[in-house]
């Protein structure tokens, strides 16, 4: 068979088909072109869910007429012109295929007017090579493109497409994406004729809030932390929900990478390791977070449509993503909680910032119902309610003391069904699940135990032989730090078999085979592994459960304000191991309207 050169046209439409796979994408391209072109207003109007016309108005600088033709050719762009451009890509669409992709595969037209002229220029194609001359059009600053019968040429590919609400969403979902990496933007979606989405730039704080909660949910906003942390060169800011929000699947998950939307697995699995203490079973954690890094060291160009990045040293960059979300997680306790944006039912109201811009520096000075913030006070401990801390003298009772004075969880009034402490606080009433609670205490206090030795480990009478692939021996063999770290020692006895010598102690009776197993498939995907610590922390949980005060057990007032006290010290102290609550409130304001106080 010999070899020939493809049709332009054809080949317009094989990377078409990687560009563009769905309505979605079409969109998506076309408003990230919008962006880069400085528009401080994209409306994106879409019918049929997309099929039958996609139109992008946006108040950017526009493209001159001379160039209107050039930016409908393949490989043309403004954002790139060397190798090492290609390395510091900063510009979320850089490639040039977008525009001629979309055109060869709908009816295009381009309509477009520059600052210092009198009217605008339109160019359209046909869904081949082949386009007109541009002609004078009506246009106000800024470009609209307007795309017509998508796929009407290749009817292939317009017959796996699935129905018009499915698209929509498909749409709907990126304009959100995108709405939530540019907040100074305005952004309007329409879909036949009928407004879905209606946001103004947020130049404020208060107005980057009410973006949030718009597009995240207003449980989100009023059940979240602000995370800002940083280190060598790197940058990570952004939104944590707290377990409250946790989804059954990761549908809640915003992963910004120098303000481009991203769906990076390196990122997602540091989140998850992050919430692992604080979250009941398989449920996902809910985020928005922003990672800034220098250029140089992450590749945007390893998909294309460039939903993916590849970071350059993503082992480094996994483990400082998880230990910044896991020490902002570590903070929120009564008293000592990073504070969230919003209060559900409340009107917003910030302290103020200088800017509207998606990472703000500063937190929200809004207090969460049930986390009364700043309030100190030092009690004695543990009374009787555990043999392993010695009982010291306390009050009998509590001091009569001010508002100002009372500590975030109160004072305890009793005990209810020998399950819960009821006390009360600043705000009202406070409900203290005690097996929850104590469980949380006792599990970070073995932590913090185990923490401050070294890991104990013990030698095996008899080695655990595995028969593993070259990979997996090589795996082995470039990260023997990390199996020592955690008190592994693994040997390579031959091309395709190791030898397990040593384990931690706590893991001995464990299925140390399969352990090392699931390291090694951890390391061949995300570069690093936590199966020994993830063992470990699970025994820790055990014991601390097994440890923990059951119920219908009496505790005196004693014991009940010394619960409260460590509740108040421990982190993590809002969330069992297992992610249940330790403890509501319910403000005043929830009693008097139960029973119809003021009415």
């Amino acid at each position: 068979m010999s070899i020939r050169r493809l049709p332009s046209q054809l080949v317009s439409q094989i990377a078409a088909g990687e560009v563009v796979e769905r309505p979605s994408a079409v969109v998506k391209e076309l408003m990230e072109n919008s962006l880069d072109a400085g528009a401080t207003h994209i409306v994106v109007e879409v019918e049929q869910g997309g099929v039958r016309l996609i139109r992008v108005r946006d108040d950017g600088g526009g493209i001159a007429p001379d160039q209107l033709a050039l930016a409908l050719a393949r490989h043309a762009t403004s954002k790139i012109a060397s190798f090492e451009d290609l390395q510091r890509v900063t510009s979320l669409g850089f490639r040039g295929e977008a525009l001629p992709s979309i055109a060869s595969v709908s009816r295009l037209t381009l309509t477009s007017r520059i600052a210092g002229q009198d009217s605008g220029w339109r160019i359209g194609g046909d869904g081949g090579d082949a386009f007109g001359e541009p002609v004078p059009a009506p246009h106000p600053i800024g470009a609209t493109v307007e795309v017509r019968e998508l796929f009407f040429n290749v009817p292939a590919r317009r017959k796996f497409l699935r129905g018009e609400r499915t698209e929509f969403g498909h749409i709907e979902e990126g304009v959100r994406r995108l709405a939530l990496s540019r907040f100074a933007v305005g952004f309007h979606l329409w879909h036949n004729q009928r407004a879905v989405l209606r946001l103004e730039p947020a130049h404020d704080r208060e107005a980057s809030a009410r973006r949030l909660a718009e597009l995240c949910g207003r449980e989100f906003g009023a059940a979240s932390v602000w995370i800002d942390r940083g280190e060598a060169g790197l940058r990570l800011t952004g939104w944590l929900g707290l377990p409250a929000v946790s989804r059954a699947q990761a549908d809640l998950q915003y992963f910004f990478v120098n303000g481009r939307p991203v769906r990076d697995r390196i990122v997602a699995h540091a989140v998850r390791q992050s919430y692992r203490d604080i979250l009941y079973r398989e449920r996902q954690p809910a985020v928005v977070l922003y990672l800034d890094i220098d250029p140089d060291r992450v590749d945007v160009n390893a998909h294309p449509a460039k939903h993916e990045v590849r970071f350059r040293d993503s082992s480094f960059v996994h483990e400082f993503i998880r230990r910044a979300v896991q020490g902002a997680l570590t903070e929120i306790r009564p008293g000592a909680a990073p504070q969230p944006i919003v209060q559900a039912g409340e009107r917003l109201r910030p302290t103020g910032g200088p800017d509207g811009g998606p990472v703000p520096a500063e937190r929200w000075e809004i207090r969460r119902p049930g986390l009364p913030l700043r309030v100190g006070e030092q009690m004695a401990v543990y009374g009787r309610m555990h043999s392993s801390s010695a009982p010291e003298p306390a009050p009998v009772a509590p001091p009569p003391v001010a508002d100002a004075e009372r500590p975030p969880l109160g004072y305890a009034l009793g005990q209810l069904h020998g399950c819960y402490v009821l006390a009360e606080n600043t705000d009202g009433l406070v409900v203290v699940d005690m097996h929850a609670a104590h469980e949380r205490i006792l599990y970070e206090r073995l932590k913090r135990l185990q923490a401050d030795g070294t890991v104990k480990t013990q030698v095996l009478l008899a080695p655990v032989t595995l028969a593993v692939s070259s990979r997996e021996r090589q795996l082995v063999e470039e990260h023997g730090a990390l199996f020592a770290q955690f008190g592994l020692d693994v040997a390579v006895l031959g091309p395709e078999t190791l030898a397990v010598r040593q384990v931690p102690a706590l893991l001995a009776d464990t299925d140390i085979a399969g352990m090392v197993r699931d390291m090694l498939a951890d390391l061949a995907v995300h570069e690093t592994s936590d199966r020994p610590e993830s063992a470990n922390q699970a025994l820790l949980a055990s014991l601390a459960c097994h440890g923990a005060i059951r119920a219908n057990r009496p505790l005196n007032l004693l014991e009940m304000n010394a619960l409260l006290r460590d509740m108040e010290r421990t982190d993590r102290g809002s969330q069992c191991n297992h992610g249940r609550p330790t403890w509501v409130q319910l403000t005043l304001g929830e009693l008097d309207r139960l029973f119809r106080r003021g009415r």
